[in-house]
């Protein structure tokens, strides 16, 4: 079976994003070179790595080690945050937020163009 970098490297994005981690930040954690974090998070060069690299930057991403071998053999992961209960309160708090949010800029509408400089 092929494997499958693309998937690896979208993996490695959006968990970078999520972390609010930068590539650097990311292979100091991993023990990689940056240029490996560089070439999985952009798949530039897609061939065999080690299993030992493919779990230490799993890890540093906060996964299981075996996360990014399992992407890579196409096998469907599940979300190892997704019963964190911090993170379950966290998206509650960021809904509020956002609905506050809203509800603040629909009275500022209401009062007026003027109404935010106050």
């Amino acid at each position: 079976m092929a494997k499958d970098w693309d998937a690896v490297a979208e993996a490695i994005k959006t968990r970078l994003a999520e972390l609010d981690m930068t590539q650097a930040e990311l292979a100091t954690r991993a023990g990689v070179a940056l240029m490996t974090v560089r070439e999985l998070q952009h798949n530039l060069t897609p061939r065999r790595r080690s299993p030992r690299t493919l779990a230490a930057v799993s890890e540093a991403l906060g996964w299981p080690g075996d996360h990014i071998a399992r992407i890579l053999d196409g096998d469907q992961v599940a979300d190892p945050d997704a019963d964190d209960p911090v993170l379950v309160e966290l998206d509650a708090l960021r809904a509020d937020v956002s609905a506050l949010v809203r509800r603040i800029d629909a009275i500022e509408r209401r009062l007026g163009p003027d109404a935010g400089d106050a």
